[in-house]
């Protein structure tokens, strides 16, 4: 930990222009990265944090400012969410501020803000329909969180306890999902049928726990019509895919389900003529009739997204391929002596298109949210003048254990959402429900 640097810690100094009914009109900010004693990846992580500034809301006019600051600390670099979370947070803490200064309900003045479909974002990106679900997220988790009335009884609930409180809010994120330069978007996947009908899929992806190998099965199950127990997946390694973009920035579904998918494809086709003369036959004697006839039962599939990439000189480009949106409603009591604390519920609603293993995307949005809770609330990274890390341990620096998980957490995925521009209509999950 002495060695290694974290997330970037930010400072956001802002002006905000509103009218009186709560609409947001301009917005004015700078934003400040402490690097460590060294770049690293600090300039991509500005690129992200000033993208994502106006997190759910529509701005009309926006100037946006990132400054990395070089400091004697540890070199800081990415981490999930890559500066957005931190850019975010900072949008969020001045709209409450706003609805302080009008008297006004936060969650009044999130959804008189929140885009809509064909407004356009600060770096002139246009959402489309299935880049506009905020508002739905929105209300659905409203809805779903019974969150009026339970407001009424944490009201009540308060008068009656002097030293332990109770809090109700709610937060809206919209994540841009994409590599912002260009070249990153591309991936490549190498797959053969064997002649007993097996499959082996090779993916220039890495599997780090997130369900990325599952994925790739299920891709491939799909798209040749054969059961997933009869597809392997091989160990990534540049000996099978090379040239593969790192495993990041919440898109490898998308990258290498689409190689995956376009490898299946060409196999499909290879094999047409002899599904073609027995339609009733199996995929096993399909394979073993095209083998027998010397065809080729490996394929190279490459995907790429050519339409995304952001120039920041010119101010063009289009620098997400979509948006991620979502909602989350959290309950919290807190001792207001020792500022102990417990999440008694949480709902998180969140538009993920038409998910590609729900199992595994809601397992993602359980460990993102633990995650963020643990980000925003207990993990303290504390410095000496000397630019020692003192929390270096886990007496000095808690991260959430098993007693930090919300006592009753519900996670709904976006019904009839959807996505064209991708995999199956599906949408990336990694880092957007961090916030």
């Amino acid at each position: 930990m002495m060695m290694s640097g974290g997330r970037n810690p930010f400072m956001g100094k802002y002006k905000v222009g509103f009218t009186s009914d709560g609409k947001i009109e301009a917005l004015d900010i700078k934003l400040y990265a402490n690097a460590g004693w060294s770049v690293d990846m600090s300039a991509a992580i500005m690129d992200r944090a000033l993208f994502h500034v106006d997190n759910a809301y529509f701005i009309p006019n926006i100037s946006a400012k990132g400054f990395i600051c070089k400091t004697n600390i540890a070199t800081n670099t990415a981490f999930r969410g890559f500066g957005g979370p931190q850019s975010m947070l900072i949008c969020e803490t001045w709209i409450d501020r706003m609805a302080k200064e009008l008297n006004l309900s936060p969650n009044q003045v999130r959804r008189k803000n929140m885009y809509t479909v064909g407004q356009s974002t600060h770096y002139n990106q246009t959402l489309k329909d299935h880049d506009a679900t905020i508002i739905r997220c929105w209300d659905k988790v409203i809805e779903l969180s019974d969150f009026d009335n339970r407001l009424k009884e944490i009201e009540e609930w308060n008068k009656k306890h002097l030293y332990r409180k109770r809090g109700i809010a709610c937060i809206p994120t919209k994540y841009g999902l994409s590599f912002t330069i260009k070249m990153l978007n591309q991936a490549s996947a190498l797959v053969h049928i064997y002649s007993d009908g097996t499959v082996l899929v090779s993916h220039g992806g890495t599997e780090m726990g997130q369900g990325l190998h599952t994925k790739m099965i299920q891709v491939a199950a799909t798209a040749l019509n054969i059961p997933t127990d009869r597809i392997y997946i091989a160990e990534t390694a540049t000996d099978k895919v090379a040239n593969a973009s790192p495993t990041a920035a919440s898109v490898q579904s998308d990258l290498n389900g689409g190689a995956v998918l376009n490898a299946c494809n060409i196999l499909n086709e290879r094999l047409a003529p002899f599904k073609k003369d027995n339609p009733n036959a199996t995929f096993k004697e399909i394979v073993n009739k095209a083998y027998r006839e010397q065809t080729n039962l490996s394929a190279n599939g490459h995907y790429a997204r050519e339409d995304v990439g952001y120039d920041f000189k010119t101010r063009s480009g289009k620098p997400f391929a979509y948006f991620v949106n979502g909602a989350a409603c959290a309950e919290v009591e807190i001792d207001a002596l020792t500022g102990d604390h417990q999440i008694l519920r949480t709902d998180i609603v969140m538009d993920l298109g038409r998910s590609l293993s729900p199992a595994i995307d809601i397992g993602q949005i359980e460990g993102a949210f633990t995650q963020g809770f643990g980000w925003c609330t207990i993990e303290e990274v504390v410095y000496l003048n000397n630019g020692l890390l003192h929390s270096r341990g886990p007496g000095t620096y808690k991260i959430p254990g098993f007693q930090d998980i919300p006592l009753d957490m519900r996670v709904h995925l976006l019904k009839d959402a959807s996505n064209p521009t991708t995999i199956y209509s599906s949408k990336g999950v990694g880092e957007p429900p961090l916030f």
